[in-house]
């Protein structure tokens, strides 16, 4: 009779027989002498942890299908694009906002969720009482360039949700559309700033932007525009992570929605930036903004991208490309602000989220909610 191997963290003797090395006549006894004795496969804590630096190893030899660590995830089956496994994906250690709710890939994903259900109410049983729009135009002291906003928001209960539009595209019908109606219906209307905004809302209210629900509160300053757009902008280029070392490291911020006060945070902290933007044009320091983010994903070695993507259909790509690669990805959202959090851990790193009202209405002081990121909470609350 063979003794087995003793285990080798507590030098306990191994069970006889092993679940994962049972004796004759257990078809894998045919793998030879060795297949009762080897502890490392079948002992200890690591036989059964599905890392996804493991993966490539399951198809190796016929021990590979002896342990519970073959089947113990979709990803040890999934070979890696390039062929080369990466480092763990950051978003893996990206807690959820609230533990127990789905996993969410694809905003159409989240929406059908949404419809079944998966977040409490019905959302054919709730509707909305309120529809406005806010049209804004800025151009803050000292710098040249200005732009234009227009944004759709409707009210449920409490909870305000929105979701910007290209300035003049929306029709007045929208609003007549959204009053009265439910949330199942405004998820099937043809507008697609309507939908976002309608399921904005309904996030917003069944998921609010509460301690509770992972968010944690940064305060804003009162003050002017420029001081008030300064402080939101470090707030939200402070979640992106310190750049690795090496040639990795050296890799731009691809910049989606251009703010200009977001360009000049990245650049106090050293950080190179390619920015983009659907208006085209140029930043406040003569740089051309391209209208391609797909075309500069691979350039990048992080993403800072606007929830107007939500709006436009550009937010998956973003999202896909972050989900397999690890790159970092950094969203910033008036628009979709309880929606883009939903992501968190699969794709999104960091989330600010700014639900109505927003920054640029008033001089008084404010509030962001922050998702993720580096600057988690403490028991004594928000981190710079």
């Amino acid at each position: 009779m063979t003794v087995p191997a003793p285990h080798p963290v507590t030098g306990a003797p191994a069970p006889v027989p092993h679940p994962a090395a049972p004796a004759p006549p257990a078809p894998r006894t045919t793998a030879g002498p060795t297949a009762t004795a080897g502890p490392a496969v079948a002992a200890g804590p690591t036989a059964t942890a599905p890392h996804v630096t493991t993966a490539p190893r399951t198809t190796a030899g016929p021990t590979a299908t002896a342990g519970p660590a073959v089947a113990a995830g979709p990803t040890a089956t999934a070979p890696h694009p390039t062929g080369v496994r990466p480092a763990p994906h950051p978003t893996d250690r990206v807690p959820r906002p609230v533990p127990g709710d789905p996993v969410v890939r694809t905003v159409d994903g989240l929406v059908r969720l949404v419809r079944a259900g998966a977040y409490g109410p019905d959302p054919a049983a709730t509707r909305i009482a309120l529809a406005f729009t806010t049209a804004q135009a800025v151009r803050h002291r000292g710098r040249v360039h200005g732009y234009r906003n227009e944004v759709l928001s409707l009210r449920l209960d409490a909870a305000v949700g929105s979701c910007a539009a290209e300035p003049g595209t929306l029709p007045p019908s929208a609003l007549d559309d959204c009053v009265g109606a439910t949330v199942a219906e405004l998820l099937g209307h043809p507008l697609a700033p309507v939908r976002i905004a309608a399921l904005d809302a309904y996030l917003a209210h069944v998921r609010p932007h509460a301690p509770a629900c992972g968010a944690r509160p940064h305060p804003l300053p009162a003050g002017d525009s420029l001081t008030r757009s300064r402080a939101r902008a470090r707030a939200v280029v402070d979640l992106l992570p310190d750049p690795p070392a090496g040639p990795a490291g050296r890799r731009p911020v691809l910049v989606v929605g251009v703010v200009n006060s977001l360009l000049e945070r990245l650049r106090a902290r050293g950080l190179a930036y390619l920015p983009c933007d659907l208006k085209g044009g140029t930043t406040e320091w003569d740089e051309p903004v391209s209208t391609d983010a797909a075309g500069l994903l691979d350039r990048c070695g992080a993403v800072l991208a606007s929830g107007m993507t939500l709006g436009n259909g550009t937010f998956q790509g973003l999202l896909d490309h972050a989900a397999r690669t690890g790159k970092p990805l950094v969203m910033f959202a008036q628009t979709g602000s309880a929606v883009l959090p939903r992501f968190l851990g699969s794709g999104v790193t960091a989330v600010s989220a700014e639900p109505y009202p927003f920054f640029w209405l008033d001089g008084g002081p404010g509030t962001l909610h922050r998702y993720g990121g580096p600057g988690r909470p403490t028991r004594h609350g928000d981190r710079a």
